[in-house]
């Protein structure tokens, strides 16, 4: 029993689990974060893109 509670007061002071999963929500963040901006600017450089190709087409 006393090796059971040594275990478990070990497990609870370590704490590198809990900062290894701070870590990954930091960067989940981060990826949502780009996703969404990415997904705004694709939008506006499509049309740009669009463009550029319609314009190159007319000159050649």
């Amino acid at each position: 029993m006393k090796a059971i509670r040594k275990i478990l007061r070990k497990l609870r002071a370590d704490r590198r689990g809990a900062t290894a999963i701070e870590y990954g929500l930091i960067a989940a963040l981060i990826a949502i974060a780009m996703m969404g901006g990415l997904s705004k600017l694709g939008g506006g450089s499509n049309g740009m893109w669009g463009n550029l190709s319609e314009t190159m087409n007319a000159k050649m």
